[in-house]
């Protein structure tokens, strides 16, 4: 659905977008992320046309961007940074305003506005002006504009910024429910978000893919993942990291905390599927220590991205 080849983008002697190149399937959330100024907006911005590449190029739907501009920015919703809205108009005036664009009219028009206010939860506001609501509400009705015409591909940059836990939740939703038959591509500053809503994340930073994988396996490059984490009460913590580190399949081990009789330690294994807890378990039950929490790290995202984009 969206076949993205070889981008560059150059303001000057200043390369924003570095020849970036990747492909969005149906049914497929695409999580794009990277730190401020690594590229993210205005690849997305030279994906719907907003503005021109100045090399390669963007396919929507079999329509080239840069060849068939009008043809592909009909398959596209398009949720820009920032909510770019008219705060004079009212929601429902707004919304009929995007539809006509569309080319709906008549019943079909009335009906495309109503299902999309009801989709983003907007009914409550629906005759206010755009410019008495809150961030939040302004993100929605942004938002709500892009799913309108029921477009195959969505472009979404940040969809819940501004958004309390709650509306977080349920635009996330709503996003899961829609990818179903659309390509997604949303851009996050929310690790949690792209772990909980994308099937895939790419990660830019200066201008250039760095990475790109499920969420899954981009933690299993994190350092702690699969150590095996614990806190413990009385016994001697030397001698418990002295133990464990002679288990096969223990790649080393450490205290991390002490306070009075309570301390925390960790334990990595060899290789991330090394099966070392059972091992761990049975050198606590022959020592004096007491366990209050175990578990086994599953990875850490912010970690990634902080070793990948730096």
């Amino acid at each position: 659905m969206i076949e993205v080849k070889s981008l560059t983008k150059r303001f000057g002697n200043k390369t924003a977008v570095d020849d970036v190149s990747f492909t969005v399937e149906k049914g497929e959330i695409l999580g794009f992320l990277g730190p401020n100024a690594a590229g993210k907006s205005t690849t997305m911005r030279m994906i719907t046309g907003f503005i021109p590449p100045t090399a390669g190029t963007a396919v929507i739907g079999g329509n080239d961007i840069r060849t068939a501009a009008i043809a592909a920015r009909r398959l596209i919703g398009y949720l820009p940074e920032n909510a770019p809205v008219y705060p004079d108009m009212t929601v429902t005036a707004y919304l009929d305003f995007c539809a006509q664009i569309r080319g709906f009219s008549g019943q079909e028009r009335k009906a495309r506005i109503e299902e999309t206010i009801e989709k983003c939860f907007l009914r409550d506001v629906r005759h206010q002006a755009i410019a008495t609501l809150s961030k939040g509400f302004r993100q929605r009705v942004c938002f709500a504009q892009s799913i309108l015409h029921d477009p195959p591909c969505l472009i979404l940059d940040e969809p819940t910024d501004g958004l309390d836990p709650n509306q977080k939740h349920e635009v996330r939703q709503m996003i899961r429910r829609m990818s179903a038959d659309k390509a997604i591509i949303l851009s996050t500053h929310i690790l949690e978000e792209m772990e909980t809503v994308c099937d895939r994340a790419i990660i830019i930073a200066r201008g250039r893919i760095v990475a790109d994988d499920t969420p899954a396996r981009l933690k299993t490059r994190s350092a702690v993942h699969g150590a095996v984490s614990l806190t413990l009460k009385k016994g001697d913590p030397d001698n418990f990291i002295a133990r464990v580190k002679t288990l096969p399949g223990v790649a080393g081990a450490q205290i991390l905390s002490r306070e009075g009789d309570n301390w925390r330690a960790r334990v990595f294994p060899e290789a991330n599927d090394a099966p070392i807890l059972q091992r761990i378990l049975s050198t606590l039950s022959e020592g004096e220590a007491e366990t209050s929490a175990i578990f086994v790290e599953q990875g850490r995202l912010d970690e990634v991205f902080r070793s990948i984009t730096t």
